[in-house]
Parts: structure tokens; sequence; C-alpha cells
């Protein structure tokens, strides 16, 4: 591995210590507490709800929630605000017009996901801050009453809109989609507190070495299982006519158009869990009722979650690939310029094929994407080992690394410099050239 371009390319370097600065302030925001909570209480609560949606809840938020800082919320309410309006761009002409627009279209749309951020904030922090009121045993809340709802719900809500701007900020002048670099953050921040918990069961003697060994390898087995099918891409066969051009002659030769075999990237299992965790906490915010009873159905490990789970990651899979990878526009691009695939006629002969290909990829990525998220987590309950770092974790971790390292190449690369891999180079999932 060479870092040389790290230090010879000024730009790269900048974006890289710019993005690091902001996740600095990200887990420094994780620490700042929202005023009128009893901390030592809270973590008493919070120590008997491992393994329910608040404990999937608080790993996402890097633990953010366990602490109820100002960052509770973490950037899940912008994550559901965009599930909803990329559903709606398919149901809305209007919508759907605005994407097509270009980056005039694309920032309305963002702005209107802002808004729903902002909606779905106040409502969360609104739930929250009764259950915590609520909570009499221990009491939780140092000053009860509508003073401490409408100052939780407001810092809750400031705080969720701060990450979105931060995540902004790192994907305009960082390294990396900045979200997913949020996530990414907040799920690192957990993996020491679980490799101690794990060797603080071996000395105590409620976990065997013998379970702990068995994890270790399935855990690392799904890193190299990621990272070689991350990587994997079907290939189409792409011939280019010749044409003349003045003195000129153009085509004539031999491509191919790599289509990955898990396009939508960790996009799926992170819009699932966002749309399985929303009803299930509104359910927990209620004591008793129809939504308590949903709530217990819908907690993580469950039968009914685990069913959930695997059916949105398929749907997800299908849906984002369709709205992020137009087959009729690349069928176009290659009729333009005289490229066809050999046998098939350019056109809708070629978008039907392209179709073809990519729909049996697509059921192939989502069978991955499902395996690598819900067999880790049947195992180790099944294993009775408390390790909260599940498939969706290492999936999440493995792919925003791919991705971060994808974007330094290309930087690296287009200053003539060796990348980090001399022999080898990483490719992005949406790359598509």
């Amino acid at each position: 591995m060479s870092a040389e371009g790290l230090v010879k390319i000024p730009e790269l370097r900048k974006r890289i210590i710019f993005t690091l600065m902001l996740l600095a302030v990200y887990r420094i925001g994780v620490h700042i507490p929202t005023p009128g909570v009893d901390g030592a209480a809270l973590a008493q609560v919070f120590a008997n709800m491992q393994g329910t949606i608040f404990g999937f809840f608080n790993l996402f938020s890097g633990g953010a929630l366990e602490r109820f800082s100002v960052f509770a919320l973490g950037v899940m309410p912008y994550i559901s605000s965009s599930i909803i309006f990329q559903l709606l761009t398919v149901m809305v002409p209007y919508l759907g017009d605005l994407q097509k627009e270009g980056d005039q279209g694309r920032k309305k749309i963002t702005q209107y996901t802002r808004y729903g951020t902002v909606i779905l904030c106040l409502v969360q922090g609104f739930g929250i801050s009764s259950t915590l009121q609520a909570y009499s045993n221990p009491p939780i809340v140092l000053e009860p009453g509508f003073a401490f709802k409408l100052m939780t719900t407001l810092t809750l809500t400031g705080g969720t809109m701060f990450l979105v701007w931060l995540g902004e900020q790192i994907s305009e002048r960082g390294i990396g989609n900045g979200t997913s670099m949020l996530i990414f953050a907040g799920i690192a921040s957990r993996i020491p507190q679980g490799f101690t918990s794990a060797f603080s069961l071996v000395r105590s003697g409620e976990l065997t070495i013998g379970k702990l060994a068995l994890v270790a390898a399935l855990i690392l087995g799904t890193f190299f299982v990621i990272i070689f099918v991350e990587r994997a891409a079907r290939r189409i066969p792409i011939h280019y006519a010749k044409r003349v051009v003045g003195k000129k002659t153009y085509g004539g030769q031999n491509s191919h158009l790599p289509l990955k075999l898990n396009t939508s990237g960790v996009i799926p299992p992170i819009f699932a869990s966002s749309l399985l965790m929303f009803p299930a906490t509104i359910g927990t915010f209620v004591a008793a009722g129809l939504l308590q009873t949903i709530s217990s159905w819908l907690a993580p490990g469950g039968w009914l979650y685990e069913i959930l789970f695997v059916g949105l990651i398929f749907f997800f899979c299908y849906f984002y690939t369709a709205v992020s990878f137009k087959t009729e526009d690349v069928a176009e691009n290659l009729k333009k310029y005289g490229g066809f695939v050999p046998g098939i006629r350019p056109g809708p002969n070629t978008v039907n094929y392209i179709d073809y290909v990519l729909t049996r990829l697509t059921l192939c990525g989502a069978a991955y994407i499902s395996l690598i998220c819900v067999l880790p987590t049947l195992m180790t309950q099944t294993l009775k080992v408390p390790f909260n770092f599940g498939g969706t974790s290492v999936l999440i971790l493995v792919g925003v690394a791919l991705d971060t390292v994808a974007q330094i190449e290309t930087f690296m690369l287009s200053r003539n410099y060796d990348g980090f891999m001399k022999h080898a180079r990483v490719k992005g999932r949406t790359s598509y050239s």
C-alpha cells in the first residue's frame, strides 16, 4: 500500500482532513447530553433494553441515544424522509418531473426531504420525551412538564438537522457520502465496546473461548464475502461500429458494460432498518394496546422482524436499482455512439436484454444482502453471545469503506499517482464506466 499521493495531492489531503474534522465534531456532539435528564438512571434503563428496538437504534446513532445526547435521533429521520420522497417520485408526477430536471429539480427534492426530516424529528422527539417523562422506575426526567417536552423536542430536532448539514458538507467538500460516513463512524465507535464486552464474558466464564472464536470467524468470513461480492460484476460485451468523421475514424473497438452484482449497495438494509424501526418505536411509546403488541413483534431478532426485513431488502434492491440505473438511457447512449451488444439489436431489444440481465443480478444481490444481514444476527442469538455487531453493521462498514477508498483512488489516479492498491483498482458500486 502506498500513501504517497495522500501527501502530494493538496486537494485530496484537505478533503480527508476536512472529513476527519467533521467526524470528530460528530463524535464530540454524541457526548453532549440533552438538559433535564438523569444520565445514570437512563443508563440503567438502556442496560435492560439491549436486544430491543432501542438497542438497535442506539447502534446506528453511535451510542447517542443511550446517552440521550443532542444527536440522539441520529440521521435516521433524514433517511426515513429520503425513503418517503424516493417512493413519491415514482407515484407523484410532479416529483417525478422534478427529478428529471437535473440539478435544480434534485435540489428542490432535497429541500422537501429536509422539511420531511423536521416533521419526523418533531414527532419522534416529542414521543421520546413523553416516554422518558412517563418512566418512573427509576425516574429519568429531573423536572417533568411541558417545558421539558418542548425543550427536548427542539433540541433533538436541531441536533439531527445539524447532522444533516454535516453530512452535506462531507459530501461536497470531503471524501465519501456524508450520511453514510456518519453512520459508519457511529457503528465503528461501538466496535471496541463489543470486543471489551465479549472478553469480559470470557474472563467471567459466561462465554467459552470456542463460541467467541466461532463468532469471530463468522464475522471475519463475512468481511471477506462482502469484499468479494461488492467487487463482482457481470460484464456485457459492447462493440462499437467504425465511424468516419472528416479525416478521422472513430469506433471499431470492443469494450464492456459492467453491471455490479450489488448495484444498490448498503442502501436497502439501511432503508429497511429505518422503515422497521419507525413503527416499532412509535409502538414502544404506548404502554398498552395494539401498538405495544406490534412493537414486541417488530423487535430485532424476532421471526416477524426478520421476514419483513428480508422482504424490504428485496423491495429496496429492485426499487433503488430501477431508480439509479436507467436502462433506457444506457441503451440510448450506446446507440448514439454506435455501440451495440453482439447479437442484440440496438434500441428496445438492447433495453430488454439489459433489463433481463440486471433483474437476475438484482435477485442474486438481494439474496446476498439478506443472507449477510440476517445470518450473523441469528447465529449470534443462537449462540447467546451479546455481541452487537450483526450483518447489517458489517455490510455498512465494508461497503462505506470500499466506496471511500474508491473515491480516494479516483483522486490519486487523476493526478497520475499510484493508488493504495498498486496491482488492483478498487471500484465503487456506482461506477458503470
